[in-house]
């Protein structure tokens, strides 16, 4: 099995949007009402929306791919809106990392992420930071494996009238 990365294109907005639904809902289904699943889906994973982020050049979206498909992917922006505290600090917020469930446990997301801390080390980067959903311990797990730890700060999101919090975690980053 070989895992590659690759950056999305626009032209990958269908594959994207796909995979993005799908990971989101086998991620969280169960955890709202499959009404504010659905409405949450359509809002946030729709071709348009996604066609915007990928148009966005400061937004990075890269594909994990196994034997040339899709398996997984990663999105990561240099982003202080939803953290303002970390403005002291150059940034960057993993904003998603999401793997296809018949491709879980395969070292997809090790390779994910092995690739956003060599991009943020070359580029000299202090801090990367995420939302985890306080109950997603798995991927709690993962995170702490990789150095992450909870900074002690929350955030609200929800899915539609579901009340959800995630948890920022953090990673500071050695001065090479």
């Amino acid at each position: 099995m070989e895992i590659t990365i690759r950056r999305a294109t626009i032209n990958d907005v269908i594959t994207l949007s796909t995979i993005a639904r799908q990971t989101f809902y086998d991620t969280f289904t169960g955890t709202c009402t499959e009404e504010d699943m659905e409405n949450f889906l359509e809002e946030y994973f729709n071709e348009e929306q996604v066609a915007r982020e990928l148009s966005n050049p400061d937004d990075q979206f890269y594909f994990a791919e196994v034997d040339g498909e899709p398996a997984g992917y990663l999105r990561y922006m240099e982003d202080y809106r939803n953290f303002p505290l970390m403005k002291q600090w150059k940034a960057m917020e993993l904003k998603r990392i999401y793997i296809l469930k018949e491709f879980h446990g395969k070292g997809i997301a090790q390779k994910l992420m092995d690739f956003l801390i060599d991009v943020c080390t070359k580029n000299k980067y202090e801090v990367i930071w995420l939302g985890v959903w306080e109950h997603n311990l798995r991927a709690q797990k993962f995170y702490e494996k990789y150095g992450f730890v909870s900074s002690g700060h929350t955030h609200d999101f929800p899915i539609g009238n579901t009340p959800q919090t995630d948890i920022w975690f953090w990673k500071f980053l050695q001065k090479q």
